[in-house]
């Protein structure tokens, strides 16, 4: 298998390579990769052009790479890739790296499609019109590709496009690759060739339909990518939905592809869950909720409007409420922080809650420290517990309480000075405020 991914992306007006934008949380480029290893290819080969470097190492151990210094078309980069398959003599499926909606199923059919027919080459086609128009003979087969640029007023009629997406014979494809010529405006080898080569051989071309043009959907602008991930968002909410998820308003979701949830669990508007992330059975994510590279239990209810940060694990039926910020947290069974409240780099025991505003100070501008809340303790509202700290189970703190050393279990740490009255005060605040207004009167 043949990864294109060496373009140089100028239309996205970028300061990294085009196949590393993410799309619903994962590169461009890990859609394709995902879409190889699901066929289970001999090798896969990923031809890579402008931050060769960036995109290597972002998918290391996935695919061999090879470099396509210099970039002269869609044939140059296989050419530049076939090497690369030393004598390998099965079939070569190409890809591209900017193309990440092409489903397995797809391909699974083009697949059966060229081992039926035996046909040298077999391409996926559109049924939309894009660059390339697919003209076919009195047999149904694909006679050529005519581009837009070079079609007649009939031709621009054809509604069948070109993906560029090919599972060719191996044989084939090395003689093919030799003959291509680049006497065209452009200069450039045309991968698109390799048909007209087949057909003066007098070889068959076959070609499948996708069943839904938006597989072909090439990402060359920032409007494409967020076209490209819509559709993506779209298909993660429906799988989710299809293993027993509720989501009241799909469409108002934005789940990444790398997430799992379990059955039973609600997903209101609004929320975001990005990659990493993993929800078990029967949770409930409240309105405008984002969740990043986290773990829930079972039965736990977030939001609405909560932040868990990446790095929190959340037992069973834990309650994380309004305005509630959790980050790199270990929090246990039963664990609740109803709102308005920061629990940042704490290990939190089953059963503890936290009141109204009450706050974890992990940072002393130097370094993160860390907060142990034992199993039933009870933090009252406006709390500051300053790490490193640890208060032990079942203990107290009352509210508006600063805490620095350690709360002894059973025992309540009590930091507010005791209330007093001032007897008077508020009958002398108004005569002073009465005179005020007199002496301003007679000016």
């Amino acid at each position: 298998m043949i990864v294109l991914a060496a373009g140089q992306g100028t239309r996205m007006k970028s300061r990294r390579a085009k196949v590393l934008h993410e799309m619903a949380g994962r590169p461009l480029l890990g859609y394709p990769l995902a879409v190889a290893e699901a066929l289970a290819p001999e090798e896969v080969v990923v031809v890579v052009g402008r931050d060769a470097d960036q995109v290597t190492r972002a998918f290391e151990g996935r695919a061999r790479f090879v470099h396509q210094e210099e970039q002269r078309g869609t044939g140059h980069a296989v050419q530049v890739a076939l090497p690369a398959l030393g004598d390998f003599e099965g079939d070569v499926l190409v890809l591209y790296g900017d193309s990440p909606l092409v489903r397995v199923e797809s391909l699974e059919k083009l697949r059966a499609c060229r081992a039926e027919t035996g046909s040298p080459v077999a391409m996926l086609t559109a049924p939309e019109p894009l660059p390339g128009r697919i003209l076919r003979g009195p047999d149904g087969r694909v006679e050529r590709i005519v581009e837009v640029t070079d079609a007649t007023p009939e031709e621009l009629e054809i509604q069948e496009g070109n993906t560029g997406v090919y599972w060719m014979d191996g044989a084939f494809l090395r003689d093919a690759i030799g003959k291509l010529d680049p006497s065209n405006a452009q200069g450039e080898l045309y991968l698109t060739d390799v048909v007209a080569i087949a057909r003066a051989q007098g070889l068959p071309v076959e070609a499948v339909v996708l069943d839904e043009g938006i597989e072909a959907l090439g990402v060359n602008t920032r409007g494409e990518l967020a076209r490209a991930s819509a559709e993506q968002f779209r298909r993660n909410a429906q799988h989710w939905m299809d293993e027993g998820v509720t989501f009241t308003d799909p469409d108002a979701t934005w789940i990444d592809t790398d997430v799992e949830i379990g059955r039973d669990t609600r997903i209101d508007p609004g929320v975001v869950i990005t990659a990493g992330s993993r929800l078990g059975e029967g949770v409930w994510v409240k309105p405008h909720c984002m969740i990043e590279d986290s773990r829930l239990g079972d039965d736990s209810v977030i939001g609405p409007s909560a932040h868990l940060r990446p790095g929190c694990e959340l037992g069973n039926e834990v309650r994380i409420g309004n305005f509630v910020e959790v980050k790199n947290s270990v929090l246990g069974d039963g664990v609740k922080a109803d709102h308005l409240s920061y629990v940042g780099d704490a290990d939190v025991a089953p059963g503890a809650s936290f009141g109204c505003g009450s706050i974890t100070v992990n940072y002393d501008w130097v370094d993160k420290h860390r907060t142990t809340v034992g199993a039933g303790a009870r933090i009252g509202c406006n709390v500051n517990l300053v790490a490193p700290v640890t208060i032990e189970d079942e203990a107290y703190v009352a509210a508006g309480t600063t805490v620095t050393k350690t709360v002894p279990k059973d025992a309540i740490a009590v930091g507010a000075p005791r209330q007093r009255h001032i007897e008077g005060w508020g009958l002398r605040k108004k005569r002073a405020k009465a005179a005020k207004q007199e002496r301003k009167g007679q000016e």
